[in-house]
């Protein structure tokens, strides 16, 4: 816990027994949450979480750099501790979350600097099928034939 406490004053976040819950949970479970999911989870171990106070201390564990948003166009928003830059894969059946180790794209950050926008940082989400859909399709392909 010293160790979280000292994440908190760091970044100038003052320290909560929610928001310590929400990071905490989020460090044990690398499975990019939803807000609900962090909720649940939370609750289970402290009932005095209400959700509203969950997705407080998750947006702000975000604006300081402890967690990440991983935004998914039409699908709930995801969270994680790991704050390092990687891409995500997304299985598009069972919607599985995935961290992808960091590649640069060429070309990618030379465009990214003299494009007309100030960008700040970039990620891929990849999408198709996770290795075990993958599986379930084969055999049920192999199934029919």
């Amino acid at each position: 816990m010293p160790y979280i406490q000292d994440s908190f004053r760091r970044q100038g976040l003052r320290f909560t027994p929610q928001r310590y819950a929400v990071l905490d949970y989020l460090r044990k479970h690398p499975c990019h949450p939803t807000a609900e999911e962090v909720y649940k989870a939370v609750n289970r171990r402290d009932p005095r979480a209400s959700l509203a106070t969950v997705y407080k201390s998750l947006h702000a564990l975000a604006r300081a750099g402890l967690i990440r948003e991983v935004n998914l166009a039409g699908n709930a928003t995801r969270f994680e501790s790991v704050t390092g830059p990687h891409h995500h894969f997304l299985c598009e059946r069972c919607g599985r979350l995935e961290d992808v180790p960091w590649f640069d794209v060429p070309g990618l950050a030379k465009k990214a600097r003299a494009a007309p926008q100030a960008v700040r940082t970039w990620e891929l989400i990849l999408r198709g099928l996770c290795k075990s859909c993958q599986s379930r399709t084969r055999g049920r392909a192999n199934w029919e034939n």
